[in-house]
C-alpha cells in the first residue's frame, strides 16, 4: 500500500508529504490580486482531498483521472483539510499500484492465475482446453483477465474480480457437476471461463471503472460470442457440435429476456450456469453489503439500508443471533434446587 494514503493525513498537519495520488477536478481560479491558480482534487481509495496550487506555472502537464505524483505541504484552510502544493507531475505507470486507488481483490492475483490453468489443464476434452488455452496463452487476454472487474459497479467490482468470480463459479459449478446425473463437466466449466470474456472490452478500468464505447453499443455477450468464434476458427478441426454448446452457453447466461440474454438456456449446462452465476453474484453483493454496512457504523446485527439491486434490506444471520444469545440472561436454579446445607452446620431436624 502506498503511503501516505489520504486518510492519514489528518495526523500528518504542518508536515511536507511526497506522494502519488489521482487528480480529480482540475480548476483555474482567480486570487483577489487577479493571479491564477490551480484547485485540485486528488484521491485515493481512503478518501480526497482539496489542494491548491497557487503558482500556475507549476501546475504540471496531466488530465483528470490521472495518477500524480504530489510534493506538498499538509494544512487546515477554512477548518477543512487541504494540501498546498509545490510540485505536482504526472506519474509513470509502473511508479503506482492501480489497487491504492480502486478497489481491489484480497486474493493473490498469481495464486488465482494458477488455480485457473491448473483447472484447464485437468480438462479431458481436448477441444475445449485448446479454446480455452487460445484465450489464457494470449498475452493481452492473460493482463486483461488478472485485472479486470467483473462489472462497473455491481458484484466483483474490483481489479481482479473478473477472476475472482470465475474461480468462485468454477467451485460450485464443479460440486454440481458432480451432483446432477448427465452433465458434461468439460463443456460447464468453459462457459464459467467464457461467459463474461467480452467484459475485457466492454469495461475500461484504471482510477475509475467504466463502459468502453463498444461495450456501450454492443455488450459483453455480443462481444464475447465474436471472440470465441474468431478462437474457434483458428483450431483446426474444432467440432461444430461443440461450437454451438459453447456459444449457447454464453448467448443465454443471463437467463431471461428482459435481463439481455438472446436466447434462454436450453441445454442443462447452460440453466446450471445461469442459476449458479447469478447465485454467486447476489451472494457477493450481501457481503460487500455486510461490510460497507458495519463501515458505515451500523451494528452489524441490524438490517443493512436498501439494497438496490437485491430490492431489499438484508440481515447478517449470524451476527443476529449472537446478538440475541448475548441478550438471554443466564437461567437461575429453581427455588430450593442445588442449595447445599452450610459447611460445618448440621441440617435442622425434622422431629
Amino acid at each position: 500500500m502506498k503511503e501516505p494514503m489520504v486518510g492519514d493525513l489528518a495526523g500528518r498537519e504542518n508536515q511536507s508529504i511526497t506522494g502519488y495520488f489521482v487528480a480529480g477536478s482540475k480548476q483555474v481560479r482567480a486570487k483577489k490580486d487577479g493571479t491564477r491558480y490551480f484547485a485540485v482534487t486528488l484521491g485515493d481509495r481512503s478518501g480526497n482531498i482539496e489542494a491548491r496550487v497557487w503558482d500556475a506555472a507549476d501546475a504540471g502537464d496531466f488530465e483528470p483521472g490521472e495518477v500524480v505524483k504530489v510534493r506538498g505541504q499538509v494544512c487546515r484552510y477554512n477548518e477543512k483539510l487541504q494540501i498546498n502544493i509545490d510540485k505536482i507531475r504526472r506519474a509513470a505507470a509502473n511508479e503506482y499500484q492501480l489497487g491504492d486507488f480502486v478497489p481491489q481483490s484480497e486474493r493473490n492475483i498469481d495464486q488465482m492465475w494458477a488455480e485457473l490453468e491448473a483447472c484447464v489443464a485437468g480438462f479431458t476434452d481436448p477441444h475445449l482446453q485448446a479454446l480455452l488455452q487460445s484465450f489464457l496463452r494470449d498475452p493481452e487476454i492473460a493482463t486483461a483477465l488478472r485485472q479486470a472487474p467483473a462489472a462497473k459497479g455491481m458484484h466483483h467490482a474490483w481489479i481482479g474480480g473478473l477472476l475472482e468470480h470465475i474461480l468462485s463459479l468454477l467451485g460450485i459449478c464443479d460440486l454440481a457437476a458432480g451432483h446432477y446425473a448427465g452433465i458434461n463437466r468439460d463443456l460447464l466449466l468453459t462457459g464459467v471461463i467464457l461467459h463474461d470474456i467480452g467484459k475485457l472490452r466492454e469495461l475500461r478500468w484504471g482510477t475509475s471503472f467504466d463502459y468502453t464505447i463498444e461495450g456501450q453499443l454492443l455488450g459483453h455477450i455480443t462481444i464475447g460470442l465474436g471472440m470465441i468464434e474468431a478462437r474457434i476458427a483458428a483450431i483446426p478441426d474444432f467440432p461444430p457440435a461443440k461450437r454451438i454448446l459453447v456459444e449457447h452457453l454464453v448467448l443465454s447466461h443471463h437467463g431471461k429476456y428482459e435481463f439481455g440474454s438472446p436466447k434462454l438456456p436450453m441445454i442443462p449446462e447452460a440453466i446450471l450456469l445461469h442459476y449458479l452465476d447469478d447465485l454467486d453474484a447476489k451472494m457477493q453483493t450481501v457481503q460487500v453489503e455486510f461490510a460497507r454496512s458495519e463501515a458505515g457504523g451500523r451494528s452489524s446485527a441490524d438490517l443493512t439500508d436498501w439494497v438496490r439491486s437485491l430490492e431489499r434490506p438484508l440481515l447478517n444471520t449470524q451476527a443476529y443471533l449472537r446478538s440475541e444469545e448475548a441478550r438471554v440472561p443466564s437461567p437461575n436454579p429453581s427455588r430450593g434446587d442445588e442449595i447445599e446445607a452450610p459447611k460445618n452446620h448440621a441440617l435442622p431436624s425434622e422431629d
